[in-house]
């Protein structure tokens, strides 16, 4: 038992230290990111347009879940109109940029993984190596750069669309005006709410990528070995993103 998780708090760190220097590498790789535009711009596309549809549901609903669970309290005190400061703010500080990320993840983290991996287990990432080109320039780079853009513009849609849902449930269930529940929203919001969130968006865009393309590259054993790499890209950004979440949300508004 010992020994086990010796082994396994070893891996952590192994993995830990990997992630790490490579994103170290993309940031310093990043200075060339011109060369590399179009490989940068066709991962942003695919980040934004890929998540899209996904996040416009997930925010839509989040909004209005939000709106209905405190309405249901607040219309005991006839507070109803107080929705229109607890929804924009829960969106802006929080939960816009968790869900944004969690959504990117599922999509496009396991999907970058499940690309290196894939050239990783068909020795694609030696042949590079062999003609004197960085992987990490090459592979890894762009797509830290697109994922750190896509996660802060995918957030301002998340944190807009799920403002709007609630503002559907107050009016349609508590008949709050459109009109109350907007000023209320622009009385409480403050810029550093806003960009607050932009900063956690953009923390995880680099969270998301560097554990994706870590695990790709790192990924063995042929098929069953990127689905591996790929389930584990999922589970350890998800456990981080909240992680995260608790420690920028202590920093930023602390």
């Amino acid at each position: 038992m010992i020994a086990k998780a010796a082994s396994f708090f070893n891996d952590m760190a192994y993995g830990t230290g990997f992630t790490l220097s490579l994103l170290f590498q993309a940031a310093l790789y990043s200075r060339g990111a011109l060369r590399r535009r179009r490989e940068i711009l066709a991962q942003l596309f695919m980040a934004i347009l890929g998540s899209m549809p996904l996040i416009i549901i997930t925010a839509l609903f989040t909004g209005m879940i939000i709106a209905l669970q405190t309405g249901l309290e607040l219309a005991r005190y006839g507070q109803e109109e107080a929705i229109g400061y607890v929804v924009p703010t829960t969106m802006a500080r929080g939960m816009g940029p968790v869900f944004t990320a969690i959504a990117v993840t599922g999509l496009i983290g396991s999907t970058i993984a499940a690309e290196i991996g894939t050239m990783k287990v068909s020795e694609e990432i030696d042949a590079l190596e062999v003609m004197s080109i960085n992987p990490v320039y090459f592979l890894v780079m762009p797509r830290v750069v697109a994922l750190a853009v896509a996660l802060p513009v995918l957030t301002i849609y998340t944190d807009f669309i799920g403002t709007l849902g609630g503002a559907f449930v107050a009016n349609g269930k508590f008949g709050v005006a459109f009109s109350t529940y907007f000023d209320n929203a622009e009385d409480i919001l403050k810029l550093k709410d806003i960009y607050g969130g932009l900063i956690k968006a953009f923390c995880f865009g680099l969270l998301i990528s560097g554990v994706a393309c870590s695990q790709g590259i790192r990924a063995q054993q042929g098929a069953e070995g990127v689905g591996r790499a790929t389930l584990r890209t999922v589970v350890i950004s998800f456990l981080f993103i909240l992680i995260f979440e608790y420690i920028l949300t202590w920093v930023i508004y602390q």
